[in-house]
C-alpha cells in the first residue's frame, strides 16, 4: 500500500498555472499512438467545395473503450500528476476495471470550425489571432483541418501540419450571411473520419446559434453522440444574448455539445482574451488523462451506454471537477 502522507505531499505540485503550462509545451513530449479499431476505411479526401449531403451516421467499434479525462480545481486550473488509482469508471452505474491509463501527450488530430458569418464582421480580426495562436501551440505530430460556415459550410483546409497554409487560409475570408453552425459541426465531425490519430478534437469560434442549416439541433446533437469526438468552444457571444432567439440558444447548444464530449466551453468577455484562451484550451488537449477499459456488457445492441468518471483523490485537496464525455452508442448487430 503506498504512504499516502507522500502522497499528500506530492499533490501541492499537482495544480499548474497556465504560464508554467505555457513552458511545458515547449518541451518535446515522447509521443504514443494508442491502438484502436476504426469503424471502417477512412473516405477519400474532400475537396474544398464538398458539398454536405446526409448520410450514415458516424460510428466506432472497439474491444476497448477509451476515455478522455481532463481535471481541474475550483479556479478552472488543469491539474495534473493524478495516477490510476485515483479514477473509477462506471458505465449504467456498474464500476469497471481500468485496463488502460496514460496522461502523456499524444498527437491529437483537431478541426477548427470557424464562424465567417456577417454578425462575427467587428470580431473577425482577433478571432483570426485566437485560431493562428491554437495552431502554433501544436505539436509536431498534430494535424489540423478548417471548416468556416456562413450562408454554408465548407472545407477550406484538409488534415495538414502546415501552420502557415492554415493562417494563410484564414485570411482569405470575409465575415458575410447568416449562420450554418449545425452543418459546419457536422461537416467537421465528417471529416474527422480522415483522422490518422486515435485522439479528435473540435474547436468551434462562433458568436450565436444556427439560422441557415439544412441539419436540425436534434440531428447534430444525435451526431455528436455517435461521434468520438471532443468538442471545446469559444463563445463570442452579445452581452444581451443577441437580437433574435436564435442567437440567444447559442450558449445552452454550445455548451450541451461541449459537455456531452468531455469537452468545454470558454465565453470571451473581453476580445483581447482570445489568444490566451485558445492557448488554454491548447494546454488542456494536451494534458489530459485517457483511460480504457472493456466495458463488462458484451452485448451488441445499438444502445446508448452512460459513462461517469468519478475521482478519490488523496485527502487535502479542495473539490475538483472531472471532465468526461456522457457516454457511447453500443455497437450494433
Amino acid at each position: 500500500m503506498r504512504n499516502r502522507t507522500t502522497d499528500r505531499c506530492r499533490w501541492v505540485a499537482l495544480v499548474i498555472g497556465y504560464a508554467a503550462l505555457a513552458v511545458v509545451l515547449a518541451i518535446p513530449f515522447a509521443s504514443s499512438v494508442l491502438a484502436q479499431e476504426a469503424a471502417g476505411p477512412a473516405p477519400p479526401p474532400s475537396d474544398q467545395n464538398q458539398k454536405i449531403i446526409k448520410g450514415k451516421p458516424l460510428k466506432s467499434e472497439t474491444d476497448m473503450t477509451l476515455v478522455g479525462v481532463s481535471v481541474t480545481d475550483p479556479l478552472g486550473r488543469l491539474v495534473t500528476g493524478l495516477e490510476q488509482e485515483d479514477f473509477r469508471v462506471f458505465e449504467d452505474g456498474t464500476e469497471q476495471e481500468i485496463v488502460h491509463f496514460a496522461s502523456e501527450d499524444v498527437p491529437v488530430s483537431i478541426g477548427v470550425i470557424f464562424d465567417m458569418s456577417g454578425s462575427m464582421t467587428d470580431k473577425i480580426e482577433k478571432s483570426r489571432k485566437a485560431a493562428v495562436q491554437f495552431f502554433r501551440t501544436a505539436n509536431p505530430q498534430d494535424e489540423f483541418f478548417l471548416v468556416d460556415f456562413n450562408d454554408r459550410a465548407q472545407l477550406v483546409s484538409q488534415f495538414t501540419s502546415s501552420v502557415d497554409q492554415l493562417q494563410d487560409r484564414l485570411l482569405y475570408t470575409a465575415a458575410h450571411g447568416l449562420t450554418a453552425l449545425y452543418d459546419g459541426v457536422y461537416l467537421g465531425l465528417s471529416q474527422m473520419r480522415g483522422a490518422h490519430n486515435t485522439r479528435k478534437a473540435l474547436l468551434i469560434l462562433s458568436d450565436g446559434g444556427d439560422n441557415h442549416s439544412r441539419y436540425t439541433e436534434t440531428e447534430i446533437r444525435k451526431f455528436v453522440q455517435e461521434a468520438d469526438v471532443q468538442i471545446y468552444a469559444i463563445g463570442l457571444f452579445e452581452p444581451d444574448g443577441g437580437p433574435t432567439p436564435e442567437e440567444r440558444a447559442g450558449p445552452a447548444l454550445l455548451s450541451d455539445l461541449t459537455q456531452m464530449t468531455g469537452g468545454r466551453m470558454f465565453v470571451v468577455q473581453n476580445l483581447s482574451e482570445l489568444p490566451d484562451i485558445a492557448t488554454k484550451i491548447s494546454m488542456e488537449l494536451r494534458n489530459q488523462y485517457v483511460i480504457g477499459y472493456r466495458p463488462s456488457s458484451r452485448a451488441h445492441d445499438g444502445k446508448w451506454r452512460k459513462i461517469k468518471v468519478k475521482l478519490r483523490p488523496p485527502k487535502g485537496l479542495p473539490p475538483l471537477t472531472v471532465w468526461a464525455r456522457s457516454g457511447y452508442y453500443a455497437p450494433g448487430h
